[in-house]
Order: structure tokens, then sequence, then C-alpha cells
């Protein structure tokens, strides 16, 4: 593992802010994620752009800290609206098919927020989102380094930009060919792969179980929230009752009204817990549930691209054997091919159709040679692509692991501070009522 990089306290250590170097890499294996430099990234000021026209947007500031070479400024900054986070969510997950690129808040819904995408709540829940899915960006060894994520921050003709990158995309243009074609036809959504790799099968296994728990988990925080909202106007009814029996007993309207407040506090205490802890553990849960989804289908990508091949070289080897069928027909050979009944019906219906003529079968032959020599190269790619993507894949699974464990400790850590922050304000309230509550004296 990459040693922190160190660029002063303001530099945090961890995934995302590791530098390599020749050192650290030493003991490092092929499929360890290698980090060049930091990217500390933060989405600021949301401002209501073109106000009281149609055309009614709301940008976001975004902002860097980076000692990466790729970037010509330490310190890029530029204002981009929801729109621009799209387009660079999309081209990314196009560019990088192998890295778990995460995804984007929905556009018009966000949970726990009431009014329109102009107030000031849903601006201040949606810049978190983003700030979040740029932050998982920044922590990316890979996507850190983009130079689309780059322009994102730096670029001052970022229009032009998105046009030219459509134009062009990074990387060779594969035409399609042999291997698209028949790729295309043979797979369905049944297909599976017939030789598993025991290393994915349990990274699938151990996505499936981190879902699982995080699917529970925002269950159960969701009746949580709920309770606690019915608590919050169950004791705030309380302190109006309270308040009423105050205003009838004469002798004690003073430590009844005193009691009363403490339970209007502790109602607020209860709303605050929800809106500034409740709140925002379960959107993180549910982004994080996003993410783990966005992880799931490059698993499932690297299991297209191994179904590709292993249906490939099924169509090659039966390209293949009718070839070799054909030839042992125009030798003399049928007889002895071995090639079983399919293939003894086939001739026989050849034969009805007028096709048994050695000459159809020569042009036959040469077709399939030709079609056989485009598998076999399609057939080497496909081998290729497989393998290349399975260890892009497992080096990809490093840098999941990485972020998903710093952003559980940091989660459960804001949670917790909530939740101590609460009951301390609460122990608070309820220890300076106490006092006055025993001073009152009841006569018999």
């Amino acid at each position: 593992m990459a040693q922190a990089y160190d660029a002063g306290p303001s530099v945090p250590s961890g995934p995302g802010f590791r530098q390599s170097t020749s050192e650290s890499d030493s003991g490092q294996g092929p499929n360890d994620p290698k980090w060049e430099g930091y990217l500390i990234t933060a989405v600021k000021d949301p401002v209501k752009e073109l106000a009281e026209t149609k055309d009614t947007y709301v940008s976001y500031l975004v902002t860097a800290k980076t000692n990466l070479p790729i970037f010509s400024t330490p310190n890029p900054s530029s204002r981009r609206r929801f729109t621009d986070f799209v387009f660079l969510r999309e081209h990314l997950a196009k560019d990088f098919p192998a890295c778990v690129v995460p995804p984007l808040p929905d556009k018009h819904r966000l949970e726990y927020v009431t009014g329109d995408r102009f107030s000031p709540e849903f601006m201040e829940r949606r810049r978190l989102d983003l700030h979040r899915f740029l932050q998982r960006l920044s922590c990316h060894p890979t996507l850190q380094r983009s130079t689309l994520l780059r322009a994102f921050f730096e670029s001052t003709e970022w229009h032009v930009h998105m046009h030219q990158h459509v134009a062009h995309p990074p990387g060779p243009e594969h035409p399609n060919g042999v291997f698209d074609s028949i790729s295309d036809t043979l797979l369905n959504a049944f297909s599976r792969v017939r030789k598993p790799d025991e290393r994915f099968l349990s990274m699938r296994e151990g996505v499936d179980k981190f879902e699982d728990g995080v699917v529970v988990s925002e269950r159960l925080w969701n009746r949580v929230r709920n309770r606690t909202n019915d608590l919050t106007g169950d004791y705030h009814d309380l302190a109006v009752a309270v308040q009423g029996l105050g205003f009838l007993e004469s002798g004690i309207t003073d430590p009844l009204n005193h009691f009363s407040n403490t339970l209007l506090e502790f109602s607020a205490l209860l709303r605050h817990l929800t809106q500034t802890t409740t709140d925002p553990y379960l959107i993180h849960l549910h982004s994080m549930l996003q993410y783990s989804h966005a992880n799931r289908a490059v698993l499932k990508l690297r299991d297209q691209k191994q179904m590709d091949f292993e249906e490939l070289s099924d169509y090659l080897s039966g390209l293949t054997s009718e070839r070799d069928r054909l030839a042992a027909v125009i030798s003399g050979r049928a007889g002895s091919t071995g090639l079983g009944l399919g293939s003894y019906l086939k001739d026989r219906v050849d034969s009805l159709r007028g096709a048994d003529d050695d000459r159809s079968r020569v042009e036959k032959m040469r077709k399939l040679d030709t079609k056989i020599k485009e598998l076999e190269d399609a057939v080497t790619a496909a081998h290729d692509t497989s393998d290349a993507f399975s260890e892009e894949t497992l080096r990809e699974q490093k840098i999941f692991q990485y972020a998903k464990e710093a952003e559980m400790k940091e989660m459960l850590g804001h949670l917790a501070d909530g939740q101590i922050e609460f009951y301390k304000a609460a122990m608070e309230e309820w220890e300076r009522i106490i006092p006055i509550i025993q001073r009152i004296r009841v006569d018999v």
C-alpha cells in the first residue's frame, strides 16, 4: 500500500490522497491500485442564475486542491450546473467502462426535502450530493487523472470542450466487425458464464451481502425516523397540555411552565436530530447502495466479456466442425467422420435440395474458411479483452473497498456524533428541570 502523501495538515491521508513512490510501490502487487497524488474537491455556493426567466438554473462553484501533474494549476475552480455533472458522469462511464463511476443523485427527486428545486433546502441537499459525487471521483486513482475531469475544473470554455469530447472521444475507435455482430446475436439476458472464476464469485457474494445489509439498515432507520417524528409531535402536545394544567393549578404554575418549556425543548431536539443526523444518514446510506449498484454493474460487464469469449469460441468450434464434415464428404470419408446423426440428416436435406454436389461444397468450404479466419481473430481479441478486463476489475474492487470503508467510517462517525450531541443536550435540559420539579410541595 502506498504511503500517505505528506502535504501538510490540510491534506488528509487515506485512499484517494495517496501518492505512489518507487519505494512504496515495491511491496505492491500487480493488481494493487496506485495513486499518483491527491485531489481534494468541494462543491460550494449554489446560485440561482437567470432568475425570473424560463431558462432559470442553479450553478455551483466547484473547487479543487491538487498536486497531480495533469492539472495546470494547484487550485482550479469553475462554476457548473447540474447538466454539466450529468455529462461528466455519463462520459466517464463510457471512457472508463472498467471503473466504478459513482452515480449522481436523481435530477428532480430528493428524499425528505419539500418545495421546488430552486428552494434553499433543495439546492443545499443537491449541493451535498454533488459534493459527495466529486469526492468519490477524486479518490479514484484513474478517474482523478482523466482529462475530462481536469477540464471540468479548469476549462473556461466547457461547452466547447463537451462538443469536442463527443466528436473525438479518447481512445481508438473500433469499427463494428465480426466480433460485435456475432456476439450481439449470440448473447441474451439469460446467458451465464460457463466457467466462473471463484475470485469474482466471491466478490459478487460480498456485494450481495453488503447491499442486503444496507437495505435492512435503511428500512430500520426509516422506521426510527417515523417513530421519532411521532414522538416529536407527542412531546409538543404534552407540553401544551402541561402548560394548560399550570393555569388550573395556581400553586405550581411556574414549575409546570418550566416543565412545559423543557418538553418543548426536547421536542425541538428530536426534530433537530432528525434533520441533522437521521435524514443525512439515510440519504448517504441510499447513496452507498447506488454506489454499490455501480460496482455490481462493473462485475456484470466483466462476466459479459467472458461470455463473449466463450460464445465466440463455441461458434468457432461449430464452424470448424462443419468445415471438417464437408471436407470428409468431398474426400469420400463421410462415413468415418464420426460427426453423428445430425450431420447425416444435414447431408440428406442438402441432397434433397440439390445442394450436394462437390462444387457447392467447395464454395461453402471457401466461405467457411474465410469466416473461420475472421472468427479466430475475434476469439483471440475476445480472450485478450476478457483477461485485461478481469485484471482491471481486480484493481477496481480494491479501489472500491478502500472508498467504501472510508465512507462507511465517515457516515457512521457522523451518525454517532449526532446521537451523542442529542443525548448530551437532552440530559442538560432534563437535569435543569429536576430541581424545579423536586421543589414542588403537594399538601395532602
